[in-house]
């Protein structure tokens, strides 16, 4: 029988994959990262049962156990869909991983799970509603109402970024092939895959998004403007969100986050989209960098269970 003394929350990304153990005060008494298996998901699971063993002996103990996971489990089917790490889809993740770990294991969605550690205790900590971003390899969102998750009965509450692109400008139609299946998806333009793909077809030349923005800071004009084309489809796919939910605060977290002039220069250029006659939402760096997702996921279990 376990007896928790702390809490593990593991993000299952894309690249790598965090665990982080939590106090019940919520500081970090350990953190582990490793690479996340490609395309192979027996090895997957195997990954993540290593790593939380690895934490629990480091640490003497036994941890409740969070998962932050890309898409969501089905409530039709109970099994993973919406997975951009598609290795995962139409597996039973959450009975095979409570089933090897020998315990009962959370799930939400990595966004869901952003969103909560920044509402809990991060940039939105106090706000009532807090819209957390996820865009790196892909797009996604989630939501926190008075720091809870919002998942919706088709567990998809947040997914922004499969919504048609508001706002169209004639030559973004219909726009690139998405994974789904749909062209013209936000995260078609909104990932660190679509700035490449918008700066391919515009220059001729593949580059990463880190690099682009170092060429538009050296004044590199054709950088300076996929950067803008950037900035302005992100205003128009968060002034969309604002439209719909209304948040106090708008958290970044995912790779593209980094880029630090969207915080000034995205919310000049929502306010001709939004529903208002001012805007008063903010957009924030996240406080937990890219360990809040594995944050969020240790707080899938309540202070009390600790």
């Amino acid at each position: 029988m376990r007896s928790p003394a702390f809490r593990i929350g593991v993000d299952l990304g894309g690249t790598k994959i965090e665990a982080i153990a939590l106090s019940a005060s919520g500081s970090i008494l350990g953190r582990r990262r490793v690479a996340t298996p490609k395309g192979n998901y027996e090895a997957i699971v195997k990954a993540i049962v290593d790593i939380v063993s690895a934490i629990e002996k480091e640490l003497g103990g036994s941890g409740t156990v969070g998962v932050g996971t890309p898409g969501a489990i089905s409530p039709a089917t109970g099994l993973i869909k919406n997975a951009n790490s598609t290795a995962l889809i139409g597996h039973a993740l959450d009975k095979d991983l409570s089933f090897a770990l020998g315990c009962e294991v959370r799930f939400a969605n990595d966004a869901n799970c952003f969103a909560l550690s920044e509402a809990v205790d991060g940039a939105g900590a106090g706000a009532e509603i807090v819209f957390g971003v996820i865009i790196g390899t892909g797009t996604g969102g989630g939501i926190a109402i008075r720091s809870k998750i919002l998942t919706g009965v088709n567990a998809i509450a947040g997914e922004w970024g499969h919504n048609p692109i508001p706002w169209p400008r004639q030559e973004e139609l219909p726009g690139p092939q998405c994974y789904c299946g749909r062209k013209g998806c936000l995260e078609t333009f909104l990932s660190g895959p679509g700035l490449s793909r918008d700066f391919l077809d515009a220059t001729g030349t593949q580059f990463e998004p880190p690099e682009i923005v170092r060429l538009a800071e050296a004044n590199d004009q054709a950088a300076e403007a996929c950067l803008s084309r950037y900035e302005e489809r992100l205003a128009r796919g968060l002034a969309h969100v604002i439209n719909i939910l209304d948040p106090d605060i708008i958290v970044l977290g995912g790779g593209m986050s980094s880029i630090q002039r969207l915080y000034e220069r995205v919310p000049r250029l929502w306010d001709q989209y939004v529903f208002s006659d001012r805007v008063d939402t903010k957009l924030v760096r996240p406080a937990h960098g890219d360990s809040s997702g594995a944050r969020g996921a240790a707080w899938l279990w309540p202070v009390e269970t600790v």
